[in-house]
């Protein structure tokens, strides 16, 4: 969904076929990067900090990226994912700005 709607917004802005295609990089991995980060707050934080069921991941025993990589291999996943989203952006200069401040806003949120 995400990268429809990245790719979109790139072809309406009048993008060459690459830079849609750097935008689609964007857009995979903030996608993941957003599921580690849903991950990690699951297991982190509370259901009054959340706004939903906090740990409901676990008492269903899904498979998530904490349980896989360990809090701080999942921690760094998803910093390894934002750093390859916003590489696919340096070719856009300032133009990137939203996008890049979208980037830091899935890994820093807090809900």
């Amino acid at each position: 969904l995400l990268e429809v709607a990245v790719a979109s917004g790139a072809i309406l802005g009048g993008a060459t076929p690459d830079e849609v295609k750097l935008c689609e990089t964007f857009a995979l991995n903030i996608g993941l990067a957003f599921q580690v980060a849903d991950d990690i707050l699951d297991v982190t934080q509370s259901t009054e900090e959340l706004g939903k069921t906090a740990g409901k991941d676990d008492a269903v025993d899904k498979t998530t990226y904490p349980k896989l990589l360990g809090l701080d291999g999942a921690r760094a996943e998803a910093e390894r994912l934002v750093k390859e989203a916003k590489a696919a952006l340096e070719p856009f200069g300032d133009r990137a700005i939203p996008l890049l401040a979208l980037a830091d806003y899935i890994i820093d949120r807090k809900n």
